[in-house]
């Protein structure tokens, strides 16, 4: 067994093994996806940290189409959710000029969190237009 010697209080020496280094990280890195899974995840905050609201908006077409679009033209579809949280991580191109980048960084839980959200959309009401003023 390696053993190296490391400064305590004082000057003391203490002696400490990989063994025990190994397992602290081991233990370390075994308890953050824990607590992360642990935590619920935020739709709204997603869609900013990964700046979704660059090409999205909820209700308004921008250079990618709105979410409320994205609900409209899978309802009814019972893979919806699956689907739409592959293209957030996949992408995808289609033919005209813009296309959905892939995303690889958004998490597996994330990405359908997100695309739960989007399919709400397509249950809610359509948001108020301004009347027109003539």
């Amino acid at each position: 067994m390696v053993r190296f010697a490391r400064s305590g209080p004082k000057g003391l020496q203490r002696p400490c093994t990989w063994a025990a280094a190994l397992a602290a990280v081991a233990l370390w890195l075994l308890s953050a996806p824990a607590a992360a899974a642990g935590t619920p995840i935020d739709p709204a905050t997603a869609f900013t940290h990964y700046r979704c609201y660059t090409c999205h908006s909820d209700r308004e077409a921008l250079a990618g189409p709105a979410f409320a679009e994205i609900a409209a033209r899978y309802r009814g579809r019972k893979d919806a959710v699956s689907h739409v949280a592959e293209v957030i991580s996949r992408g995808v191109r289609t033919g005209g000029p813009w296309h959905m980048p892939p995303h690889p960084e958004v998490s597996r839980d994330e990405a359908r969190a997100m695309a739960r959200y989007i399919m709400s959309l397509g249950d809610k009401a359509p948001a108020p237009q301004p009347a027109d003023r003539r």
